[in-house]
């Protein structure tokens, strides 16, 4: 009888539910900032957990629960809430244009923290975190003289994009442990060069891509952290299935993030770093191409794939818009930006 009694409980329980918030960035009179209504899976990534642990947090990051057609609030440091309501797969979003100069209430290192709250209560569901849920937003400091855009997949972690059918990728990234997964070498003391620039106190703004789905935010958030890359707004996309017939995007997921970031900092140049391996090349050279005087530098990883490396070098041979190197260390890129005066 008690079997029958605690599984009726089990069913019956309802679920604990949260607002997840995903860095990004704005400016002083603009806010840029995307979350998601999902349970509340409390994800923890242990150092010393066992391959099934990985495995149960991989599941759960994926199998997700989210709330659609509900609606979130936003309170501003003067008190201001804006509303707006969630889609169809739990995704909401602020983007709007206000008269309160945000940069007064950002830290030294731009960083303004802000809070959402579900609007109302979600029916059949246990909202967690008292419900407050911290949200945090870059707005680049003036002493700021460049920008830095990278990608991270084989960029700055190794992940396989290139092989076989992706296999490495799917191995690295669904069934190794982040504390575990080591970055490229010397790509956290560049980064963390060019994020204090030539003066050393720059905090220059540093912006992460990566077209991994935004499933892996938490998993790719505390990689950055644990090998202490220079925080910043980390830009994923939305995860497609097979079964999925909602329009594709005109243009692929890097460069609409690459050129809305330019639009949104016209007075600042960026530095863009990637990888030989998929789509980064023709990405970022069509953007320079577009954007010449804002493009300070482009730096592409060498990645071992032959018949990749054929068709990257027919781009890279042939561009001469801006300064573009193929790179197989990150110490080859540092001397690079050393002698150009980025570092």
């Amino acid at each position: 009888m008690k079997l029958f009694s605690r599984l009726k409980n089990y069913l019956t329980a309802k679920p604990e539910v949260k607002l997840a918030t995903y860095r990004s960035y704005g400016t002083a009179s603009h806010l840029y900032l995307l979350g998601r209504a999902i349970d509340d899976d409390n994800l923890k990534m242990h150092e010393d957990q066992s391959f099934f642990r990985t495995l149960g947090n991989t599941y759960k990051q994926f199998d997700s629960y989210e709330i659609a057609n509900t609606g979130v609030t936003l309170s501003l440091p003067n008190g201001t809430e804006l509303t707006t309501k969630t889609n169809a797969e739990g995704y909401f979003l602020f983007d709007k244009t206000i008269s309160l100069n945000l940069k007064e209430f950002a830290d030294d290192g731009g960083w303004l923290k802000l809070k959402c709250s579900f609007s109302n209560e979600v029916p059949n569901s246990i909202i967690t975190n008292e419900n407050n849920f911290e949200a945090e937003l870059l707005i680049p400091p003036q002493k700021a003289t460049f920008g830095v855009i990278s990608d991270i997949d084989d960029t700055i972690l190794h992940t396989g994009v290139t092989s076989f059918l992706k296999w490495r990728l799917i191995k690295n990234s669904l069934f190794k442990n982040a504390h575990k997964r080591i970055s490229l070498e010397g790509a956290p003391k560049f980064y963390r060069d060019l994020h204090a620039g030539k003066k050393g106190n720059e905090q220059n703004p540093m912006i992460y891509l990566s077209n991994s789905p935004w499933n892996l935010y938490e998993y790719l958030k505390l990689f950055l952290e644990i090998n202490d890359f220079p925080k910043g707004p980390i830009l994923l996309r939305d995860f497609r299935t097979p079964f999925d017939r909602t329009l594709k995007p005109e243009k692929p997921h890097k460069q609409k993030e690459i050129i809305n970031i330019l639009k949104t900092y016209p007075h600042l140049n960026f530095i863009l770093i990637g990888d030989s391996g998929e789509h980064d090349p023709a990405i970022y050279t069509e953007i320079a191409a577009q954007y010449p005087d804002r493009i300070l530098a482009i730096y592409l990883r060498s990645v071992k794939h032959r018949r990749q490396m054929r068709r990257v070098r027919s781009i890279v041979d042939n561009f001469e818009t801006v300064p573009l190197l193929m790179v197989e260390t990150s110490e080859q890129a540092r001397e690079h930006a050393r002698q150009h005066g980025f570092i």
